[in-house]
């Protein structure tokens, strides 16, 4: 891929952000990006970020899908990005239930789906390709193609991660609200935000630069009630993955350097999902594996790219 730093930074032209009301009239952010008018889409690409995220950090990487023929859509979850939030403090992320957001999924893509053109390839980056896959195991949504990169489907604790959620579960029935820890990312930052994200100072650059040009887009630390959440909910999607049979083709990228979420608990689902292919990095490679260095950021490309071209080719 080589569409110039440039695009890291600049909505794209024909590019629509746009106000999508969920069933019980909460407003998210969606966006839009299809093909130009005239031009026969290869097929459509719903892309979902992580926790905290932005789609305006993946602009690279979408660009490089849109210009194969991807038309592009997504939306922010529910109570983070531009779709609101659920606390009076707008820096914790707070969640109920992590179903709420997998109802949303489902509700958007019921519309969205229908109206695209096919094939449909669902991908989501961390906590949005747990989202993702916690749907597809459900039976919530049902895409001619799957992609998770560094998927959140578990975190590498020194206790079994039943005992860490059983602690955690409790903590939140007394302070939901509550941050889960003061900083952004994890509890314990021994290392620096940008060596776990990407160790790519220009691109983590591009992150900092839109944070400033859209504050009310940044959030901080999860609520006690969210970790809470994720812990049950990456419990039952490794229960679920050794019970569902799943005809979606999946591939996961992930890394053994990820510093965010386990690489073992990854290896464990992936393992599980009968067909899925997983691609693990080496420990120099950091969690966000589509904004990482150039050689890994195109490894990464290349590989989505043959896959789609494998289990869905172009009509």
């Amino acid at each position: 891929m080589n569409h110039g730093r440039a695009t890291a930074r600049i909505v794209p032209q024909g590019w629509a952000f746009s106000a999508w009301n969920a069933a019980d009239g909460w407003a998210m952010r969606r966006y839009d990006w299809p093909q130009p008018a005239g031009q026969a889409a290869r097929g459509s690409l719903l892309f979902q970020t992580g926790r905290g995220d932005m789609p305006e950090k993946y602009l690279e990487a979408l660009a490089h899908w849109h210009a194969q023929g991807w038309a592009i859509s997504g939306f922010d979850w529910r109570g983070q990005g531009g779709s609101g939030r659920l606390l009076a403090d707008p820096h914790i992320g707070h969640i109920d239930h992590f179903s709420q957001w997998t109802d949303d999924l489902a509700e958007f893509v019921t519309g969205w789906q229908p109206a695209s053109p096919g094939p449909v390839v669902m991908m989501g980056h961390s906590m949005g390709g747990h989202l993702l896959l916690r749907a597809l195991l459900a039976g919530q949504v049902k895409p001619d193609a799957m992609v998770l990169s560094a998927p959140m489907l578990g975190f590498d604790l020194p206790l079994p991660i039943s005992w860490v959620a059983a602690l955690v579960r409790r903590a939140a029935r007394h302070w939901p609200t509550a941050k889960a820890w003061p900083g952004n990312e994890k509890p314990t930052m021994t290392a620096s935000r940008q060596s776990l994200l990407t160790h790519d100072a220009d691109r983590y650059a591009d992150e900092l630069w839109w944070r400033e040009q859209k504050p009310e887009l940044v959030l901080g630390p999860p609520s006690l009630n969210w970790l809470s959440e994720a812990y049950d909910s990456c419990l039952a999607i490794e229960a679920l993955a050794g019970q569902v049979a799943v005809m979606t083709p999946i591939q996961i990228i992930a890394t053994q350097g990820d510093g965010l979420v386990s690489p073992a608990a990854i290896q464990r689902v992936a393992a599980r999902l009968t067909g899925t292919r997983l691609h693990l990095y080496g420990k120099d490679v950091a969690h966000e594996l589509l904004r990482e260095v150039d050689a890994v950021q195109a490894d990464a490309l290349a590989r989505i790219d043959a896959f789609l071209d494998e289990v869905v080719p172009a009509r």
